[in-house]
């Protein structure tokens, strides 16, 4: 099984990832702690990371948290992507929560 080198440049690791295999599930394996993880299908937006170098497959990823003009820029879904060729990535920032949500009291 042939697989690809992920840079990143966030972090400064550097790790395989095998074809087929996606770059959260690489990230996982090795036990490195780059992004928040979610539902690990595509749908809640907590492993977005950009990809500044290389190419690779996408797989379903909600439009919401990865529409097409933020995909064309490589801002994508860790858990949806399969890399096609080796990769320089960086993690981005989660948005801190709206402040009304900090700032709520209980009953």
């Amino acid at each position: 099984m042939s697989g690809f080198q992920v840079f990143n440049r966030t972090t400064g690791d550097c790790f395989a990832c095998q074809e087929g295999q996606s770059v959260l599930k690489a990230i996982e394996q090795r036990g490195l702690k780059c992004v928040p993880v979610g539902c690990r299908g595509g749908g809640c937006g907590f492993c977005k990371i950009r990809v500044l170098e290389g190419h690779f497959e996408c797989g379903k990823m909600s439009k919401r948290y990865a529409p097409p003009e933020a995909v064309e820029k490589g801002e994508v879904l860790a858990c949806r992507i399969y890399p096609r060729t080796d990769l320089m990535i960086e993690c981005m920032p989660q948005p801190a929560a709206p402040l009304a949500e900090q700032t709520k009291t209980k009953p």
